[in-house]
């Protein structure tokens, strides 16, 4: 087994949404009694429809939010005793959006080289042209602002200024859908050959599934603040167990025009995160729902590699 670097145990992340004159505030768990580990040299894909809690996950990793309950370890160090410059010397984001994560009125040079001023050290000119040209940017865009250049370079930038510091670990974020698709792959074979070059391990937070196939070694997939499912990603891809995986492995449209759209059987209806349903919280869009799904959490089970949480194994009585 690797050696494990970043570990979310039992953590949770309440929010407190609406509130006024006229409205009590609600509580939103965006993260549930969630447990998560990141070995070295690994790429982690994180995936699941939108506000199942991947990007809140994400920022809790970076240490960015605090967890309501549970710990977060960097290699077995809570991250809340570190200080906010130990963490991110070891730990860097690269976001979705890389215009808007870019400071407009900063040069390519001094965006890259921003990490080295705060933690104070010397050869930034020197470092600066190593990272670019690292990257694939030619010198020439040193003294450019963000909004002289393309998608893709852009997103090289923030990679560089990412990776200056050279971390352990590079929680991305969706760093490929805001770009073109022909851009896309350029990014993602930037990103495999940096990894192997640099020896970085990466969580990969992607909607695009056939992405993350391409990219990741092992698969989270997320549903309403849980991880539902973890496998190797051949495995996963190749035999997935929660019925949630297989509708999200379901709706990858078909290059096919003479196909129409996948039916997943997910329905149109998307749960109330301010109020998640009892027991198992895919249960009410399951095609495979039994009566003890509405009524109690399914425990987690190690079946084949796989780790799943479903009521369909309880009868394999195998420990988790």
């Amino acid at each position: 087994m690797s050696e494990l670097l970043l570990e979310a145990k039992g953590v949770s992340r309440v929010f407190s949404i609406g509130g006024g004159l006229f409205h009590a505030q609600q509580s939103l768990k965006a993260i549930d009694d969630l447990s998560f580990a990141v070995y070295r040299n690994e790429v982690v894909g994180l995936v699941g429809e939108s506000g199942c809690g991947k990007s809140t996950l994400a920022r809790i990793l970076l240490g960015l939010l605090a967890p309501s309950a549970g710990t977060v370890t960097l290699s077995g160090v809570e991250l809340h005793s570190l200080d906010r410059k130990q963490v991110s010397r070891r730990v860097q984001p690269v976001f979705q959006d890389p215009y808007s994560s870019l400071n407009p009125r900063k040069s390519v040079a001094s965006i890259i080289a921003l990490p080295l001023r705060v933690h104070g050290l010397d050869g930034e000119a020197g470092k600066v042209r190593e990272m670019m040209e690292l990257v694939g940017l030619p010198p020439r865009l040193a003294d450019s602002y963000p909004g002289q250049l393309s998608g893709g370079q852009r997103q090289r930038v923030a990679i560089a200024r990412a990776l200056i510091m050279r971390p352990e670990i590079v929680i991305c974020d969706e760093p490929t859908s805001a770009l073109d698709v022909s851009v896309q792959s350029q990014i993602l074979n930037l990103l495999q050959r940096l990894r192997r070059e640099l020896g970085l391990t990466y969580v990969f937070i992607s909607h695009n599934l056939a992405v993350v196939e391409h990219i990741a070694t092992r698969v989270a997939v997320m549903y309403l603040g849980r991880i539902v499912e973890q496998a190797d990603t051949a495995t996963l891809f190749a035999n997935p167990k929660h019925p949630y995986t297989r509708a999200l492995l379901a709706s990858v449209l078909t290059p096919d025009p003479a196909l129409d759209i996948p039916d997943t059987g997910l329905g149109i209806a998307f749960p109330n995160p301010l109020d998640p349903p009892p027991g198992c919280r895919f249960h009410p869009r399951c095609t495979q729902a039994m009566a003890i799904c509405s009524t109690t959490a399914p425990r987690p089970h190690t079946i084949d590699g796989t780790r799943v949480e479903c009521h369909l194994y309880d009868e394999e009585r195998i420990s988790p």
